[in-house]
């Protein structure tokens, strides 16, 4: 087949991948945020604190202003950067190892391959992800503006609030838990990501069909591909995502992923899908935006 920049195809060069794959956490972090930091609060604290996510993004205004719509920012942005490299990278090396070991007589790799390498690269970008979403939670649920209180000015302690920024909060996690309190929350991660065979799978079959059907240019078809994709991955995968964000957010090493999975299944349909509107809203814009960046950058090397 022959060597392309689109991810419904295969790419000969090992590297291509990981370095368009930065492009694409820039734009993904830049976009995004904001509806994750509403995500993340609707999922991780008690119903009577926000009555939906437009309660929660006035409140969070309101109390924070908008930098409060991107606290713990930082981690993710260079985060996404190492983490869209590595999971778009690996992506296309293990199409290519897939291909050339299962479907050799093929013209194309099928959806099922392409949803497969999701599968190994979404475990493989785990080991990066899980302390970047770690220190990212950890954070957004602190809702207080640390600088107008004047804590990093004073040093002086305020209710919910333990660290001052991603650098303090690291630094306690490994002094006060080790590495495993910085990786907590891996197999939560691994489980979450495992759901990257819905997003690579449907992002195949959905760039494949506009390009047969439509007239539309690649980047567009990059973007509706891509926006779409995204939007099945988190339907798929949501209950996933409350469990791992609970895990992160709880008490390190007294929060365990089956028990946590446990108890979201018995508080029912309302508790698994709270937060679920900005996480559906902020996936299509999102992600068809990174995937623009990836394709366009891997497309002009």
């Amino acid at each position: 087949m022959a060597d392309d920049a689109s991810p419904s195809q295969i790419t000969q060069n090992p590297y291509k991948g990981f370095l368009a794959g930065v492009f694409s956490g820039i734009a993904k972090q830049t976009v995004g945020h904001p509806f994750d930091t509403i995500k993340v609060r609707l999922q991780t604290s008690s119903t009577s604190r926000f009555n939906g996510p437009l309660d929660c993004l006035m409140k969070t205004i309101r109390g924070e202003g908008l930098r409060g719509l991107y606290k713990g920012a930082t981690p993710p942005l260079v985060g996404w950067m190492f983490m869209d490299s590595i999971m778009l990278g690996s992506l296309s090396n293990y199409r290519r190892i897939i291909k050339d070991n299962f479907y050799a007589s093929h013209q194309a790799l099928p959806v099922f391959g392409h949803a497969c390498a999701g599968v190994l690269a979404g475990w493989t970008v785990s080991f990066v992800a899980a302390p970047v979403e770690n220190v990212k939670a950890r954070l957004q649920v602190q809702y207080h503006d640390v600088r107008k209180a004047g804590l990093l000015h004073h040093g002086k302690p305020l209710p919910g609030v333990k660290y001052t920024g991603p650098i303090d909060c690291i630094t306690k996690l490994v002094r006060e838990h080790g590495l495993r309190g910085l990786f907590n929350g891996l197999f939560a991660t691994m489980v979450f990501r495992s759901y990257f065979f819905f997003w690579w799978g449907s992002y195949s079959l959905f760039t494949n069909e506009l390009k047969k059907r439509t007239a539309l240019s690649d980047p567009m078809i990059n973007f509706w591909a891509g926006g779409l994709s995204a939007q099945v991955f988190w339907v798929t995968c949501y209950p996933a995502d409350v469990v791992k964000q609970r895990v992160m957010t709880g008490e390190i090493g007294k929060v365990k992923w089956s028990e946590e999975a446990r108890k979201l299944w018995s508080q029912g349909r309302r508790e698994i899908w709270r937060g679920f509107l900005p996480c559906f809203l902020r996936s299509f814009p999102a992600n068809a935006c990174a995937l623009v960046a990836f394709e366009s950058v891997m497309r002009m090397m």
